[in-house]
Order: structure tokens, then sequence, then C-alpha cells
């Protein structure tokens, strides 16, 4: 089995046609198609259903993609750290990052590395955090700051670097019955609600069910800065980080406090859900365990860790987030 085979590979299943597959490769369409032949004769099953033209992925080729997408990534990513050891290149950081983060200081953090590393290109990935945490596995990024906490079976390193409150977001015109409210205030509420794939999505849902009771969703499916402007044309309320409020005066926060708590959660079994839910949620950085960070993503760390050290020094972190040293 050959890199070039697994790349045309990639190549076909992604785009699902030989002849265009073989022309974003730059190589003669029976080029290909004697590659990827090859590759299924040393695996010993095919690879691709060929029914009429229709290009479609059999069994193994389901199972091989994800694996060879992450061999490749790796190679790429072993290929520019070793460049950059011999001054090729200064090297690449793509980077993972909830909304809330990208919405808050994530933009300073990026702009001092930049003044300081100009010649490493940056990558930022917002999602939420499942999203981030699979991206990551996957060898898609090299770093992700997710929430905490994840799956025992994950396989990466988190150091857990900030603790953010959570606040539901209103109009600023309107008026809460309670200040704070608790996870029972939501209690026949129009909510606004992230898409699947959030993290906060899932811990609201399950906060409410735990509370006794299903939430209501006014509007459903939308990234941060959608579900923040519903919420300011009043088309209902939303669990979400404090920090994401700052720079929008049409809309207020009212804290999330008594007896329940908001905590993240990834499971699925009642059996395995974590306490009620908490007031706040912890943000981790994170890499994989199998592959150490590069030289460029180790240097987007330190400057993100100098960063932290310093505006929880001059208290200049954004109102509700705590830095964990």
């Amino acid at each position: 089995m050959q890199l070039q085979q697994l790349a045309y590979f990639v190549a076909v299943a992604e785009i699902r046609h030989f002849t265009q597959a073989a022309e974003s490769l730059g190589i003669a369409q029976p080029s290909l198609s004697k590659q990827i032949r090859t590759l299924e004769g040393e695996l010993g099953a095919p690879l691709f259903s060929r029914a009429r033209g229709n290009i479609t992925l059999t069994p193994a080729g389901e199972i091989l993609l994800p694996l060879a997408k992450r061999i490749l990534a790796d190679v790429d990513t072993a290929r520019l750290e070793v460049r950059e050891l011999a001054g090729l290149v200064r090297g690449r950081v793509r980077l993972g990052a909830t909304p809330s983060l990208c919405a808050g200081l994530l933009a300073d953090v990026l702009r001092r590395f930049h003044d300081v590393y100009p010649g490493i290109s940056l990558t930022v990935e917002e999602g939420g955090s499942r999203d981030l945490v699979r991206e990551l596995t996957r060898g898609s990024l090299d770093l992700a700051l997710v929430i905490l906490p994840l799956a025992e079976d994950t396989p990466l390193v988190t150091t857990p670097i900030l603790r953010e409150h959570l606040v539901v977001a209103m109009p600023a015109d309107q008026r809460s019955r309670r200040s704070p409210m608790s996870i029972s205030d939501l209690r026949d509420r129009d909510l606004v609600m992230f898409r699947s794939g959030y993290d906060l999505r899932d811990s609201t849902i399950a906060a409410c069910r735990q509370a006794g009771f299903e939430p209501r969703f006014a509007v459903e499916g939308g990234e941060m800065d959608a579900v923040l402007r519903f919420v300011e044309v009043g088309l209902g309320i939303a669990v979400v980080p404090s920090m994401v409020l700052a720079g929008r005066p049409r809309l207020r926060g009212v804290p999330l406090t008594g007896a329940d708590n908001l905590a993240s959660t990834t499971s699925v079994t009642r059996r395995e859900l974590p306490p009620p839910p908490g007031l706040q949620r912890t943000i981790a950085i994170a890499h994989r365990k199998d592959v150490a960070p590069t030289h460029a993503a180790r240097a987007f760390r330190g400057i993100l860790e100098e960063f932290l050290v310093e505006a929880a020094r001059e208290e200049t972190l954004p109102a509700g987030v705590q830095y964990l040293s």
C-alpha cells in the first residue's frame, strides 16, 4: 500500500467520479483506475461499487476512508514538521475553537501569535465541541479548545485552561420573571437552540429533562451568531456563555443559579447522565495522544497561555471568564 494510492482513493471517494478525480489529481484516468485496482488487490476487497457509472463506496471503502484521511493528514504534518526543523518553512497551526471563544478572546490571541510568528499560517475551524473532537481525532486539526468532560475513550490529551459562566440571553428590553434564573425557570419558555454538534445544545436539553420537563424550541439549528440574532428579534431565549454578549447592547444576560447545575455531557443513556445541569463549564486545550504537537502548535499554545496569564493578572478577561492556572 502506497501513500499515493491512498491519496487517489480519497480523491475518488470524495468526488465520486473517476475521470473528474483524475483531472483534479493531474493524471490520466487509466492510471488512476490502475492504482485503485492495485490497492483493492492488496487489500483483498473492492473499495468502490461501479453500477451504471454511479460510484459508491463499498463497506470496505467506508472503513478505509477515515483511516486514509488520517494517514494522509499525519504524513502532511510530519512533512511540515521536518521542513520546519530544516528551516525551509515556518509551519502552520490548524486550530479548532468553540464559537464563544471565536467571538471572544481568541482574536486577540491570534493577533499576538501572528505578530510574533508572521511566517506561520493560521487556520481556524469554528464548531461545536463534539465536532472539534472528531476533527482533532481524525488529524484535521493540530489543537482544539473543547468543552470538558470528554468521553472516556476519546484519544486526546486535555488541559483545562478556562472556566466560563453560562447565562440566559434575552432581549435587553425584556424583563425576566426571576433574576437570577434556574433551569426550572426555562419551563414553558420558547428557546432558541443550537444545531446538533454543539455541546451546549446537548447539555441544555439534558438539564431540562433532569429538571422534569422537555424544552420547547421556537427555532433550532443555528450557529452562535444566528442564535444571538434570533434572540435579539424576540424569537425566544437561549442559554449561552456570558462572553458572547459583549458588544451586543440589544441583549442582556441573566445569571443561572440556584439548585440547578449545567454540566457538559456526551452521554446518551440515563444511567450515564451527569449531575443536574451547572452554572459554568470548563474549556480545555486538546491534542491527540498518539501524535506530539508540531513546533508551530506548541508555539501557539505558549502564546495562548502567556496571553491568559497576563489577562488574568490585569483583570482584562471577558466577563464571566476565569483562567485556570
